[in-house]
């Protein structure tokens, strides 16, 4: 085992699951890695919805406890198990797993590591690997979106949102996003949207129509729930197909004659369990998401950093939803 001197270690963690104030900033060394894992020095952790409501346990699985949230990272390898091949002490990497990032340390599965791509900070890199691996799986695998189709966005200027905006642009189709502040519009748009519109317009079906020329649209992509997904899903064209990716509006629901009437579908997207089910085509999707952030195809925003002490703070902004960008949390 390769293993570098490192400082004290912390990590936020709670004993039982709650809102950010029910955790608190504790000494924590992870310990070594196992033969087949990597520790990382972490740099910057991403903070997602799904992060925050994890931690409450408020999500569909809950974690074990003592738990330390986070799924997202990137840093420095500082300690490499017997059994690692693929990466060596000192490289730049990016990690993904279910909670334990929160941390100025973490051991993870080497196969679950990828070397951080040049073009991105480490800002941007620890807010990579869990958004964009899930727009491509809902594009690519779930909604099979072809070149020059339309794509409509719901909440373009979040998390999985914008990596939807900037995939489905390099996937060769016409892009609608759909946002709620003008400054998660000009976000959008700035990732390629084809064209924006205020998700609180009182004539939003008729403004998404308008943007696509009079016709209804082939795929919507929606991590937002809630009441905008009927009025979504009515705007579908024939064989149109609607990716549920997520609920923080509110789980929404459907009368089963829209899509017998439209020929449409309602795709569930759940890229954990497509994690677990089918390991190697995941494995195959995050090589293919970071190719094209090496060759700075794809990059995300970054609204605010915070460090790792106010991490209360940089959940509660992640869970208000209200940026335009990612939250990060950066470290000592």
């Amino acid at each position: 085992m390769t293993i570098l001197p490192t400082a004290i270690r912390r990590a936020v963690m709670a004993d039982e699951l709650g809102p950010p104030d029910a955790y608190r900033l504790v000494d924590h060394d992870p310990g070594p890695p196992s033969p087949t894992q990597v520790r990382i020095s972490v740099r910057a952790a991403g903070i997602s919805f799904v992060d925050v409501l994890t931690a409450a346990g408020g999500y569909q699985v809950k974690p074990p406890v003592p738990y330390i949230p986070g799924s997202e990272c990137a840093g420095v390898v500082d300690a490499t198990g017997d059994e690692v091949r693929d990466f060596a002490v000192g490289d730049r990497v990016v990690g993904s797993g279910w909670g334990g990032m929160f941390a100025n340390a973490v051991n993870l599965p080497a196969r679950t590591i990828r070397s951080m791509p040049q073009a991105l900070s480490f800002e941007e890199a620890a807010v990579f690997p869990v958004s964009y691996a899930t727009a491509w799986h809902a594009l690519v695998d779930r909604g099979r979106l072809q070149a020059g189709e339309t794509l409509l966005v719901l909440g373009a200027g979040g998390a999985t949102g914008y990596a939807a905006v900037q995939i489905g642009k390099y996937l060769g189709a016409r892009v609608i996003g759909s946002a709620s502040s003008e400054s998660k519009r000009a976000l959008a748009a700035a990732g390629g949207a084809d064209a924006v519109i205020d998700a609180r317009a009182d004539d939003w079906r008729d403004q998404v129509r308008a943007a696509n020329g009079g016709q209804g649209v082939d795929v919507v992509f929606d991590p937002v729930g809630g009441e905008v997904t009927e009025p979504a899903f009515r705007s579908l064209a024939w064989n149109g197909r609607h990716l549920v990716i997520g609920f923080p509006a509110g789980i929404a629901s459907l009368r089963t004659n829209l899509p017998l009437l439209k020929g449409a579908s309602l795709i569930g997207v759940d890229i954990r369990q497509f994690g677990i089910f089918e390991p190697e085509k995941s494995a195959a999707n995050r090589d293919a998401v970071f190719g094209l952030a090496v060759e700075g195809i794809l990059r995300p925003a970054i609204a605010r950093s915070y460090a790792l002490a106010d991490f209360q703070a940089a959940m509660e902004d992640a869970a208000a939803g209200k940026s335009a960008g990612r939250i990060v949390l950066t470290m000592d």
